[in-house]
């Protein structure tokens, strides 16, 4: 008989809690005062004496004649959840099972609507909405009126388990029909006790709200938990994926580096090769073929550079966002490696085109000092030509006195012009040593040939003094001279020495860089055309004297040969070579007006590339500014910011053929050997590395705001997720002021799908509000929400999801994982978990703890 009083009171207790209803009734108020009398109290307000949960808990001894565990006394929130939790431990342990009832819930039941009811009701409202928000003709609006047609019980089901109510032919005017199948379903399938009956709903005209509530809040708890299977499933896939896809970056970068250090490590050793060439033409090929390694061969191994930085660091953060150990690339192949080997390259590289600029001027100086030496060598021994046999004759010792005389007057003739000579010998030895000095590839042969001309020069030298020495010795038996001879003699030389020099210089090459340089070629020029006059006068006297001769020969009938015996040198030889100066002028003057000509097409080359240069390089520090402040900003969006960088990567891609413009330039100003501008302070190289830089600056920062946005996605947060945060803030924030006070923050954390207890909200309150300030912050709620739905994706969890989908194994079967899997997810499982051979083994049982810690780098398969 008392086992059944017992009974009876924890039925009705149950009742109690769940349905709001007889809870408030006087019999049962009254039936516990009969007991309560025993231990000399009363219960005067039921709901209140039984909150706190010492009544109830003095009751159960009363009925029961057994002693609980020693209540809490204090008026604190958890002293009186710990008394409630002591009662019901108690009415569990007699077997009574209860359905829906916890402490917690016992202080929301209340006959006046308290604040953290109303938080309740409204987080429980939220939910339904949110839930039943797709279906039509389903409003819930409240838990009593919203509620009687049915259809937001059907719509929750439906939402949940559609398998188990077809709602969409569901009629509006059958509310009972709904009512019944809703509470049917629940009660077979959903394991939750028909606690409403579907007639009294609709035959009140406001049902009871604390009742529909209650039977709400069962639909609440029995959904909450069902999505386990497919949430580990989805996890699962989601992990493989990333695995997979890192995989592949890993790959891809072992292959780029070990391109680009190939690369690297075939052109270092050309770079560094500076023998020079031994002519201009292979001089040039080397000039063009570094020319096309700067503009066609480098920018794409710089582009391979930056993005297998860029590719590294992605791969790094993926790698770290997901838990997983970081990437080790191969020996050799770290970042660092790269970043070395390209110093390497760049300091090979550093001086090369200057070293070729350098090298093609000194060989179009060499060939320049090489064709003048050839010129006057040339010259000077066809002059010598036959002087060595002219010195060693004998033919004065068979001479007449005046012969002696005209023989020493002609020797005195050729030392004159043997003096004149020096200078000459002295300028192709000067020319030669230069050519030394200056490595010229064919010096051999100068220096053979100069040898060849100082030797004979001495020759002709001691020949010359022993000449003279023997014709002073018959000087005195040599009377008679022919002064006009002589005097023609010593005046045609010099003429004749000052033509060839003349010819020499008007038929000189010359090498300019300037328009200032041309210009003193021909005011040098101008200066000598300027003493061709006084020249002319001086051979119409060298000619007056021959026909001097003439007239002494007819006016006195002198016989003998009209020749010159002191010189060599002809009127008519001196009229040819006068002519010759005479053409060689105006040739001159074009060639020098046409080197003047070129000299202004290269000023032009220079102002040219000069006015692009000056737009360019202040264009490109322009965009590296916009990329810098574009890359600080902290207003908008990083998609905002992304567009905007992507906006400026593309008007960065349109400028290039300015760039390439610009190179052409460049390349013509080097191909007119033009070694300077004036009209600029920047250099081909210098706005080569800014592009190169800027190209870089723009790759890297894109890739920095991608790494955000990687980030951030990364932790699961979909914008359909934000927006309902931001939705459930803003109806909770009453004053409007991005704040919520501790209720409301509870309540939208209920409307969010939160099951408090009252340690995990003073958890929760923790973290959001550290400084105890009592209200919840808007940044602080969304940190909050981020850090609790964020998928951190650990190998505890994939360990957790495996074992959810092998019933709670040890161990998983390839059925099981191609049943619960995708295709090819499956298929990776399969390949990669060893076996397991722990306790209960079966054939074919696969080891899914060992393959998930392999995954983050805890064990080695």
């Amino acid at each position: 008989m008392l086992e059944n009083e017992i009974k009876s009171v924890y039925v009705r207790l149950e009742n109690c809690m769940l349905m709001y209803i007889v809870l408030v009734s006087q019999t049962f108020t009254a039936w516990c005062n009969s007991h309560l009398r025993k231990a000399g109290t009363q219960i005067e307000n039921i709901e209140e004496d039984f909150r706190n949960g010492l009544k109830l808990m003095l009751l159960l001894e009363v009925i029961s004649g057994e002693r609980l565990p020693k209540p809490d006394r204090g008026k604190m929130r958890f002293h009186k959840i710990a008394n409630v939790n002591k009662a019901l431990d108690f009415i569990t342990s007699k077997g009574v099972k209860l359905v829906s009832i916890g402490a917690e819930g016992m202080l929301y039941c209340t006959t006046d609507i308290t604040v953290e009811e109303t938080s309740a009701k409204e987080g429980l409202l939220l939910w339904c909405q949110r839930k039943t928000a797709p279906y039509r003709n389903v409003n819930v609006q409240n838990f009593h009126v919203s509620c009687k047609d049915g259809l937001a019980f059907c719509a929750l089901i439906h939402r949940h388990k559609p398998e188990l109510t077809d709602f969409h032919n569901l009629e509006v005017d059958d509310p009972l029909g709904n009512l019944n199948l809703a509470f049917d379903i629940a009660e077979k399938h959903l394991d939750i006790p028909k606690m409403l009956d579907a007639e009294d709903i609709l035959n009140t005209p406001k049902p009871d709200e604390r009742a529909i509530m209650t039977y709400v809040s069962c639909f609440y708890h029995a959904f909450a938990g069902a999505e386990q299977a497919e949430t580990a499933a989805n996890r699962i896939c989601k992990v493989l994926g990333v695995n997979q896809e890192n995989e592949k970056l890993m790959e891809d970068y072992e292959r780029l580096a070990s391109e680009l250090l190939e690369w690297i490590r075939r052109t270092i050793p050309w770079l560094e090769n500076r023998v020079p060439e031994k002519t201009m033409s292979e001089m040039q090929r080397k000039l063009e073929d570094f020319r096309d390694y700067r503009r066609m061969h480098k920018p794409p191994k710089v582009q391979e550079k930056c993005q297998l930085e860029i590719s590294f660091n992605t791969l790094q953060t993926k790698l770290r966002i997901s838990n997983r150990p970081a990437f080790m690339p191969s020996e050799g192949k770290m970042v660092s490696d790269i970043a070395s080997a390209w110093q390497g390259l760049e300091q090979a590289e550093k001086g090369y085109e200057e070293w070729l600029l350098t090298e093609i001027r000194r060989l179009e100086r060499l060939d320049h000092l090489a064709e003048k030496f050839r010129q006057k060598a040339t010259n000077h021994e066809t002059w010598a030509a036959g002087k060595e046999e002219m010195l060693t004759r004998k033919d004065y010792e068979s001479a007449s006195l005046l012969e002696v005389r005209a023989l020493l007057r002609k020797h005195e003739a050729f030392e004159s012009d043997l003096s004149a000579h020096q200078d000459r010998v002295e300028q192709i030895a000067a020319i030669a040593q230069e050519l030394n000095e200056l490595d010229y590839y064919d010096v051999a042969s100068v220096n053979q040939r100069c040898q060849s001309i100082c030797d004979l020069w001495d020759q002709l030298g001691t020949l010359t003094q022993k000449r003279r020495e023997a014709l002073e010795r018959t000087e005195k038996l040599l009377e008679t001279v022919e002064q006009l001879f002589l005097e023609y003699a010593k005046r045609s030389g010099p003429f004749n020495n000052w033509m060839e020099g003349a010819m020499e210089d008007l038929q000189d090459m010359f090498i300019v860089h300037t328009i200032e340089e041309v210009q003193t070629l021909i005011a040098a020029h101008e200066q000598f055309k300027a003493t061709l006059p006084e020249a002319d006068a001086e051979r119409q006297a060298i000619l007056g004297i021959q026909q001097e001769v003439l007239k002494i020969f007819q006016n006195y009938g002198i016989r003998g040969d009209l020749t010159n015996p002191y010189s060599t040198i002809t009127t008519e030889e001196i009229a040819i070579k006068w002519d010759k100066v005479k053409k060689l002028v105006p040739q001159r003057d074009n060639a020098l007006q046409e080197e003047l000509a070129r000299q202004h097409a290269n000023e032009r080359l220079r102002h040219q590339f000069a006015a692009q240069a000056n737009l360019i390089v202040p264009w490109i520090q322009a965009r590296m500014e916009e990329i810098g402040r574009c890359s600080m900003a902290m207003g908008g969006t990083l998609e905002d910011q992304m567009t905007q960088l992507k906006q400026y990567e593309h008007v960065i891609v349109s400028y290039k053929p300015n760039i390439d413009r610009l190179e052409g330039d460049h390349q013509l100003i080097q191909e007119s050997l033009i070694f300077d501008n004036k009209h600029t302070n920047y250099t081909m190289e210098h706005i080569r590395v800014g592009w190169e830089l800027l190209l870089t600056t723009i790759a890297r920062t894109i890739n920095e705001i991608e790494t955000q946005i990687l980030t951030r996605d990364a932790k699961g947060i979909s914008q359909e997720q934000m927006n309902e945060f931001r939705s459930s803030f803003n109806h909770f924030d009453r004053k409007k002021n991005w704040a919520m006070d501790s209720d409301d923050f509870r309540a939208c954390l209920i409307s969010m799908g939160y099951d408090l207890g009252e340690v995990e909200f003073a958890r929760i309150m923790m973290l959001v509000d550290p400084n105890t300030s009592g209200v919840v912050s808007f940044q602080s709620f969304i940190d909050f929400m981020t850090r609790e739905t964020a998928d951190t994706d650990t190998a505890e969890q994939v360990i957790a999801s495996f074992r959810i989908l092998a019933a709670d194994k040890p161990y998983i079967l390839a059925d099981e994982l191609r049943r619960e899997l995708p295709p090819d997810q499956a298929k990776h499982c399969i390949s990669r978990m060893p076996p397991y051979t722990g306790p209960g083994a079966l054939p074919g049982a696969l080891d899914y703890t060992a393959f998930s810690t392999a995954l983050y780098g805890e064990s080695d398969l």
